[in-house]
């Protein structure tokens, strides 16, 4: 996540890259937004979720702007060296006189687009190179900007790891507390229940969490890479997942059997509902990683905008058949578990453990993944040029602060609606709104006075004028006044 150049990674094509992203973006958010649907109401979700997929279009082409002015920037800064150093070969052939005078008559900026050596034009602006944000928040903001850059990164992938940290035990929990039997119809059930005997269903999700925390939590010391085969199993299970709920709850309405009579419109679901929506069209952060292999880039924009369409309309189509088929009161806060514990639903053994046991199995590979993420982000925010890290504050307390936190939450609350809906409506927002924003309206002042005039980038962003900038900001914001104000009436009423 943070740091700077690497590689590209073996490239493919847009539509690859379309896949990619859509499965990025669909991920656990997915899992609570019927739930969130439910809550505030179908219209009102419909409006705001709309609302909140263009503000997300909208800065994804920040960031994807900002990564061809990155890339520019770097080829302009790699030419004035090498003509430094044919500047310097060739002063032996001078005497310093001449030298001193041929340095003033050069002008001191050159532009990066004009025409090379080889006599042919060159596209500066072109993605070739992969700059982490980490990396263009360090090009383009100055040391303060760096700073909240990565806090707010680290916020979110926080809250991350806790998310991660009580799906996992909570769908272990729903498999082996569950309703069985088929004997019942849907059954929410409370955490002073029974599980075991005389162990609760609390005592049991503690019990999965602890045992999550041993397996998976010895790889935040380590490195962890995500393999591609890895990432294709659990790609192929959330499809096949995703789509079996669906044509379910479908089924389920079309047969008359639909229980859910959603309101049109409440206000006191909204701040769940953008918490949830804001998480569940991140991908800003990961945006240099998806698009830098792509070979084509010169449909990027428009292939980008299919994606959050398609994304739009899956939303809508799976939050739609949950609240109509289920009744509001019933819905989980993890949407699978509506279908291990409704047997009048789904009646399949192997069908209801498998979605029992989906989550499981996506979660826990992502897990090590995002700590690992997390850990190297610390490393980077207290690194100082030429220092070194002692090897028990390398390998022992940067990877302790990476697991302990979100470890302790999850232990505090197993509530996804809420976990989700504060991940994204805080850090969230920092990460997908605020942070693009920035970095394109400080990327376009860096590089626009050494580009040529007539020099365009190809990747701009179809919102270029300031205005909607500063539109983004604004609206940021907003939403973290009106998220922190309703937290308070919510707890002053309590």
């Amino acid at each position: 996540m943070a740091g700077g150049i690497t590689d590209t990674g073996e490239p493919y094509s847009a539509f690859v890259g379309l896949v990619y992203m859509f499965n990025l973006i669909v991920g656990t958010g997915a899992l609570t937004m019927p739930r969130a649907f439910a809550t505030a109401g179908w219209v009102l979700s419909l409006t705001l979720i709309s609302f909140l997929a263009f503000m997300s279009y909208m800065t994804t082409t920040f960031v994807i702007e900002a990564m061809a002015a990155a890339n520019a920037q770097l080829r302009w800064k790699r030419r004035e060296q090498d003509e430094q150093i044919n500047d310097n070969d060739s002063t032996s052939d001078y005497s310093d006189d001449d030298s001193t005078a041929r340095g003033r008559a050069e002008p001191e900026t050159k532009p990066i687009l004009s025409v090379q050596r080889s006599g042919g034009p060159v596209d500066h602006f072109d993605i070739a190179e992969r700059v982490e944000m980490g990396q263009m928040a360090s090009m383009f903001f100055n040391k303060v900007g760096v700073n909240m850059f990565y806090i707010c990164i680290i916020v979110y992938l926080y809250g991350d790891l806790a998310i991660y940290a009580a799906a996992v035990p909570i769908s272990l929990m729903e498999v082996a507390c569950g309703n069985h039997s088929c004997s019942a119809g849907a059954v929410k059930y409370n955490d002073i229940d029974a599980c075991w005997g005389s162990v609760t269903r609390k005592d049991a999700y503690r019990v999965f969490l602890s045992v999550f925390t041993v397996l998976l939590g010895p790889f935040t010391f380590f490195n962890a890479q995500k393999t591609k085969y890895l990432q294709i199993l659990t790609s192929l299970m959330r499809w096949i997942a995703f789509t079996m709920m669906i044509i379910l709850a479908l089924l389920r309405i079309g047969a008359g059997a639909g229980e859910g009579h959603p309101p049109a419109a409440s206000l006191a679901g909204v701040p769940n509902l953008f918490g949830v929506c804001v998480y569940s069209f991140m991908c800003q952060h990961s945006l240099p990683s998806l698009v830098t292999p792509i070979s084509n880039k010169k449909r990027v924009g428009v292939l980008v905008l299919a994606d959050y369409v398609l994304i739009l309309g899956f939303y809508a189509l799976l939050s739609f058949t949950a609240i109509f088929c289920f009744d509001s009161a019933l819905i989980h806060d993890m949407y699978t578990l509506n279908f291990t514990d409704n047997c009048h639903v789904l009646d399949v053994p192997v069908l209801r453990y498998f979605l029992g046991l989906f989550p499981v199995f996506t979660i826990s590979t992502n897990f090590p993944i995002i700590a690992v993420t997390l850990r190297n982000n610390w490393k980077t925010l207290f690194h100082r040029d030429g220092g070194t890290y002692p090897w028990v504050v390398d390998r022992v307390v940067f990877p302790l602060i990476t697991l302990v936190p979100p470890i302790v939450v999850a232990f505090c609350t197993h509530n996804l609606e809420s976990l989700v809906g504060i991940t994204g409506a805080y850090a969230g927002t920092g990460i997908q709104y605020v942070v693009p924003a920035l970095l394109v309206y400080h990327a376009r002042r860096h590089v626009e006075p050494v580009t040529a005039r007539h020099a365009v980038n190809p990747h701009r962003s179809p919102f270029r004028h300031a205005a909607w900038v500063w539109f983004v900001v604004l609206w940021a914001i907003f939403c973290l006044m009106f998220v922190t104000a309703n937290i308070i009436l919510t707890d002053t009423k309590k």
